[in-house]
């Protein structure tokens, strides 16, 4: 194998640092892999702890008789300029590189998109431009909508990319495994709280509005727990793009999951190397007969196939928010979860801070730490006991009538699979064993909604003027979860939380700060005249 670090100048006079591994005789087809964790690091194993380790196995590849080609974004690594963060000479860069390694001799000329989160967010721009020696892009687990996916969930301020991956991204930046250090000077958290509101900044940097151009084929293959940050980007993507394109959903439980899926050779051999064998090497493989759509189902353990997502068939059913108590869990104020509307009038009040929040929005049990109880400080509004395995596939939609004491209010939303519970632990008022399914945001005054670009089930807030609430006034708020497929079994209760934070015990690495001027009381409206509801996609009641 040849192992060359070169440089390559971009349109501007910029030299962007690229390192080239490819077979030693021959022409060959190209993988192309952009991301500003530079290829120094390439030498560490591709492991859980080494998160930003997402080009997926490069010697496999090389072995398999393609060409990868690393590159450093600018302001990164060994390459020049100031870092832009997705910016549009970060775009341009991606154009002209990829041109670079059309041209040269050992390629045949064809250069395929590849690589795990912020590889895959750039090969969404890749595509978008259209340079001609693009074949396909394999997009892994990348959001696609910065500002909605990442920096502000909601409208809500994320502290992952100004905070944990800025400080992450700085220190492999100065400290690489070969190579000499660098700083980067630019101010990432400066720069995201200086742009709170979708405006041109966030534009110029969301792939969503531009791939509607792109018409090479596009594997998009994303995962289900990912959906504080990129899951939604891999299913809208699909939904956006113009050419040849299937979607493929998979259930690593976790962020670190989800990396040792990728940098494991079993899954490039079953998953991605039959797509880039056929587009980039006119292979038959048995890529062309998968289904359109293949997704797992957390909760099942089984992968299903559909031409569309969301499948077809899915009932949109509406599941009522209600002030009669399950008696199943101990939270502020054990609600309900029912089928049939309420009758009567109803409301449910919590003021905050509230008391015995510790880290964030969660407690500790009863006895102390470590009892570590998420649920005993906030709303719950719980299904009884599901007769039946229930199984949902596709968007997930909270519509939500409420008021505050305060000119703006958060909204944080759970969905949870509660676990059945002994009755001697529910006597004692332990909360039962639960799995977070997913979660959605909102920002108050960041309701308004985008009639051009939301659906029936996808409220899609514009994030462009926001507006302060009249404190007491009720207001009809729709929040998009993210979407999921899950099966919830028999025996088990559909659980949703809401509360106005979150937690770093909860959250790891997307954690939102709690604002010293959060303090107010919030209503939620349940009753005949405020039909609040949740709104899920089943697919099968059995």
């Amino acid at each position: 194998m040849i192992d060359e670090v070169v440089t390559v100048a971009a349109r501007d006079g910029t030299e962007i640092g690229v390192r080239v591994y490819r077979p030693d005789n021959g022409r060959s087809p190209a993988l192309f892999g952009a991301s500003p964790y530079r290829f120094d690091n390439n030498i560490l194993p591709a492991s859980p702890q080494f998160l930003w380790r997402e080009t997926g196995p490069i010697e496999f590849y090389v072995a398999q008789g393609y060409a990868f080609v690393q590159m450093d974004v600018r302001g990164s690594g060994r390459s020049g300029g100031d870092f832009v963060f997705l910016g549009r000479k970060d775009q341009e860069d991606l154009y002209d590189v990829i041109e670079w390694i059309g041209a040269q001799g050992w390629c045949t000329g064809k250069v395929g998109g590849i690589g795990q989160s912020y590889f895959c967010m750039l090969q969404w721009f890749m595509a978008a431009q259209a340079p001609p020696s693009l074949a396909c892009i394999g997009a892994h687990d990348g959001l696609a909508d910065a500002y909605r996916a990442g920096c502000y969930h909601g409208g809500i301020p994320c502290d992952f990319f100004p905070g944990y991956w800025w400080y992450q991204n700085r220190f492999i930046n100065r400290f690489p495994a070969e190579g000499p250090g660098r700083e980067q000077e630019t101010d990432l958290a400066a720069m995201v709280a200086a742009h709170p509101t979708y405006d041109e900044f966030w534009r110029e940097r969301n792939a969503l509005e531009l791939l509607d151009r792109v018409t090479v084929p596009v594997y998009s293959s994303g995962v289900w727990s990912k959906h504080q940050l990129h899951t939604r980007g891999n299913i809208d993507a699909f939904a956006k793009v113009k050419g040849e394109k299937k979607l493929r959903l998979s259930a690593a439980p976790n962020a670190w999951a989800a990396a040792a899926e990728f940098s494991s050779i079993d899954f490039h051999q079953k998953v991605l190397l039959p797509f880039y064998d056929h587009y980039l090497k006119g292979k038959e493989t048995d890529y062309v007969k998968r289904p359109n759509v293949e997704y797992a189902v957390r909760g099942a353990g089984a992968m299903r196939q559909s031409e569309t997502w969301p499948p077809k068939g899915v009932r949109y059913t509406a599941w009522h928010l209600t002030a009669e108590q399950s008696e199943s869990v101990t939270s502020l104020n054990d609600g309900g979860l029912t089928l049939a509307p309420p009758q009567g009038q109803e409301a449910t009040t919590y003021n905050y801070p509230v008391p015995g929040w510790v880290a964030g929005v969660v407690g500790f049990g009863p006895s102390g730490p470590p009892a570590f109880d998420p649920a005993r400080r906030v709303l719950t509004f719980t299904t009884t006991p599901l007769e039946h395995d229930l199984e949902i596939a596709g968007p997930i939609k909270l519509v939500l009538y409420a008021s505050s004491t305060a000119r703006d209010t958060d909204f944080f939303i759970k969905l949870c699979d509660q676990f059945p519970q002994s009755g001697e632990d529910r006597a004692r008022l332990a909360n039962p064993a639960f799995e977070v399914v997913t979660r959605g945001w909102l920002r108050a005054s960041h309701r308004a909604l985008d009639p051009a670009r939301s659906t029936e089930m996808v409220p899609y807030h514009t994030h462009r003027d926001p507006q302060p609430l009249t404190p007491g006034e009720v207001y009809r708020f729709e929040i998009s979860l993210e979407p999921q497929a899950y099966r919830f079994k028999a025996g088990h209760r559909i659980r949703l939380e809401i509360v106005n934070g979150d937690s770093p015990a909860t959250e790891a690495l997307w954690s939102h700060h709690y604002r010293p001027d959060k303090i107010g009381a919030d209503t939620i409206h349940h009753d005949a005249r405020h039909l609040s509801q949740l709104i899920l996609p089943v697919t099968a009641d059995r």
